[in-house]
This record gives structure tokens, sequence and C-alpha cells, in this order.
């Protein structure tokens, strides 16, 4: 039903900045977000935002990353500031219809690379 459009992943330094953006069509969503998976690690929730604009994130990038929607339309941002090496994964953003007994839509996957 819901497909999801990511774009914005790339290279950057140490301390730079990158936005991610993932747009969903096909249903109005009630919780959006993302997830990423560094080579070798499971897969870690990077942060949330609900429809009423309730928003979470994990320990590690709290302070540093912030999630946000457009108003009007499905798609939700990732900001990521101060980035270090260890945030290199791929970053899957994510759609679910309803807030319990979801049906869950994913993404393909955006490359974030921090390297000097």
């Amino acid at each position: 039903q819901v497909q999801l459009v990511e774009s914005g992943g790339g290279l950057v330094q140490p301390g730079g900045s990158l936005r991610l953006s993932c747009a969903a069509s096909g249903s109005i969503f009630y919780r959006m977000g993302w997830y990423r998976q560094a080579p070798g690690k499971q897969r870690e929730w990077v942060g949330t935002i609900i429809r009423d604009g309730t928003t979470n994130y994990a320990d590690a990038v709290k302070g540093r990353f912030t999630v946000s929607r457009e108003n009007d339309k499905n798609t939700v941002f990732l900001q990521m500031n101060s980035l270090k090496r260890e945030d290199t994964a791929v970053y899957y953003c994510y759609s679910d219809d309803r807030f319990v007994g979801y049906s869950r839509s994913w993404g393909q996957g955006t490359q974030v690379t921090v390297s000097s």
C-alpha cells in the first residue's frame, strides 16, 4: 500500500551535517521514523514522530538528530548534526498506518558515511 521514497544520503566529514527525507504515499501516516544498520551490527532504532507531533529519540542521537515532518504531507525528515564516524550506517525510514496493530512499510534505505 504505502510507498516510501528516501533521499539525502551521502558522504560527510565528522562534525558535519546531513538531512535525510522520506516521503510516503498511498495512505495517511500515524507514525513515521528512522532505523539504521551499521556494518556487522543489528538494526537500531533512531527516532520517531507521531501524527500529533510527538517525537522520541534513541539515547545515542539525542541532542544531535531531529525528526520532523512536513505539514499536510506524509513526509518525514532526519536532520543529523555533529555527525560521528559511528553514525555511519544505512538509514531506513518507516511508516505505520495506525498506532496499535499497525502495518509497517519500509523504505529501501540510504547510505550515510561519515569519514575524513
